[in-house]
């Protein structure tokens, strides 16, 4: 069983290694300070099992799950028992708090040892399973193989739809997110981002004026002079807003 562990803690990640050498059947085959070290770890390691710490610098252990959308199997090793319920919303396989003793983590060890075996894999769409009753997003986290870049939600000018994916433009670049436009649109800010169009959410404070387009058609003008499409119920949507 290939681990990594992820903690910000050098002795908490030492606790760890030490508890792991009575495992002859597990390998840690990387040591992550920060949740960005992770994704970085588990996209070029490829490993079985994520000992992950919740509170850390930079991404918390959710945020890297988000990043990672299930694709590998978690025991949270932390010193807060208030994540517990999050936890196990997310299919994690165990959930321990600190200090723990050798047997405990044993206990987790077999538990993520018998969800290998059996191919019983977390479910998929982390990002779903994260929204309910949480705060508008602040800011979205988008993987680029082993990176990850940060966009705060107010410097979004918009996003477009692209089937399973949505294409993110800020500044003047696009970043490509693998998440449906349906998911990201609830986890933002209603009164910052409108749906203007099936392809097109807007944000509000990008918006310049709207002009008439073809047919007494629609489109929005944004502050750098893009020209976006408005739907008629993304037309009555906006008008709502403003």
């Amino acid at each position: 069983m290939r681990v990594v562990i992820v903690d910000d803690e050098p002795l908490a990640r030492g606790v760890l290694r030490e508890f792991l050498l009575g495992h002859g059947d597990v390998e840690v085959v990387a040591e992550c300070a920060n949740g960005f070290e992770a994704v970085k770890a588990v996209t070029e390691q490829r490993p079985d099992l994520l000992l992950l710490d919740v509170q850390m610098p930079k991404l918390d252990g959710f945020e890297v799950l988000e990043l990672l959308d299930g694709e590998i199997d978690v025991i949270f090793v932390t010193a807060y028992d208030t994540y517990a319920i999050r936890a196990f919303e997310v299919h994690a396989v165990d959930y321990l708090l600190k200090p723990f003793p050798a047997e405990r983590l044993a206990e987790a060890l077999d538990r993520a040892r018998q969800r290998l075996t059996s191919k019983a894999k977390p479910a998929q769409g982390f990002a779903a399973d994260m929204r309910a009753e949480r705060a508008p997003l602040d800011r979205i986290l988008i993987r680029d193989r082993g990176d990850v870049h940060v966009v705060p939600v107010q410097k979004i000018d918009y996003v477009e739809s692209q089937d399973d994916y949505v294409s993110i433009r800020t500044g003047g670049k696009s970043y490509l997110k693998e998440q449906t436009m349906g998911d990201l649109e609830l986890l933002l800010d209603p009164s910052a981002f409108v749906r203007i169009h099936r392809r097109y959410l807007l944000n509000v404070a990008r918006l310049s004026k709207i002009a008439l387009g073809a047919k007494d058609s629609h489109v929005a003008i944004l502050a750098d002079g893009t020209e976006l499409p408005i739907s008629r119920s993304g037309y009555a949507r906006l008008r709502e807003l403003l």
